[in-house]
């Protein structure tokens, strides 16, 4: 089922990146359609105290920071599709992209589907979320000063988050299944050289210990021996990568070897005209709520760019030199 309206802008994806461009592009008076997908909202759905998000000084619930967000480009006349896209069709112009058995024709897409932090799979993890689990230490290492953590990971990102919640904890310990570390030798080096972090390997969480006030400790197994220990703590950081939510993307836009989307640089374009990226789904580097919310607003001046560019659209941008932004 096809519906004649070509949209100027479809914005796939509702976190901070997809809420900020459709912003940016309502009130360009481009009318975006935003497929936010049922699990709307991201990572920040997940989030408790979001307290390093300007604007907001004595901090903010992450559910309630994307309400804002959505609502904000709701006032301007974003249209809103609870629904995950089934299919995209970049191939020409327009674009196709399918919900159900809908289909939605646009002159423009911005690509905003974000990345999943891997978790553990334990429904400990996922009943503690948010009160002491967290899967970002630049995010929440705030919230456990003078307390002990737990690091789960080996690579170059546990090493890093443990490094970093050195400063707020007085003891972090890091968790391994292997006992050897993928991490890079300086990464490590710099772990094994912080007095506050302990390393444990040949060990797998099987329970994250607690209740209703929080993470109380951690519940690991030996894979060696097979015994089971259990080491307090008030905070588990699950640092054993993210995925990047781009299947739909993979065989018709360019990504790297991780599968995040690869735009040009200084830009959020594609290598198909008209469709930009933004957001965790292109950065794998910063993944914050304010970042990705800063490429969103990029694309949607990119979109609005593009746009200005085919004849008759009558966009802000139309008048604006290609180095300066239509609005600040």
């Amino acid at each position: 089922m096809a519906t004649d309206e070509i949209r100027q802008v479809i914005v796939i994806g509702g976190g901070p990146a997809g809420y900020t461009a459709a912003l940016y592009a309502a009130r360009a008076n481009l009318r975006p359609l935003v497929i936010e997908g049922f699990a709307w909202g991201g990572q920040l759905m997940i989030t408790s105290d979001v307290e390093n998000y300007p604007g907001y000084p004595e901090g903010i619930m992450g559910p309630e920071m994307m309400r804002d967000f959505r609502s904000q480009a709701e006032r301007f006349g974003a249209e809103f599709v609870t629904d995950d896209v089934a299919r995209v069709d970049f191939s020409s112009h327009p674009f196709r992209v399918y919900v159900d058995d809908a289909e939605h024709r646009t002159e423009t897409v911005i690509v905003a589907t974000g990345a999943n932090a891997r978790q553990l799979g334990l429904p400990s993890e996922q009943q503690l979320q948010g009160r002491g689990v967290s899967y970002c230490a630049v995010c929440d290492a705030s919230f456990f000063r003078e307390k002990v953590v737990v690091v789960v990971g080996g690579g170059d990102s546990a090493m890093e988050e443990a490094t970093f919640l050195t400063k707020f904890a007085s003891r972090v310990i890091i968790l391994h299944r292997r006992d050897e570390f993928r991490a890079s030798p300086i990464m490590l080096d710099r772990a094994r050289a912080s007095e506050k972090i302990e390393f444990v390997t040949n060990a797998v969480v099987e329970e994250v210990l607690g209740g209703a006030s929080g993470v109380t400790g951690v519940r690991y197994q030996d894979v060696r021996t097979g015994e089971t220990h259990e080491v307090d703590a008030q905070g588990l950081f699950v640092a054993i990568g993210h995925d990047p939510s781009t299947k739909l993307f993979l065989d018709q836009l360019d990504h790297d070897d991780a599968g995040y989307l690869v735009t040009r640089p200084g830009s959020t374009e594609t290598n198909v005209a008209g469709v930009f990226a933004a957001g965790d789904v292109q950065d794998h580097v910063y993944r914050q709520a304010v970042t990705a919310a800063g490429s969103g607003c990029m694309a949607a001046l990119d979109a609005e760019r593009f746009l200005a560019a085919r004849e008759g659209h009558p966009g802000t941008a139309s008048t604006a030199p290609r180095s300066e932004p239509a609005e600040v």
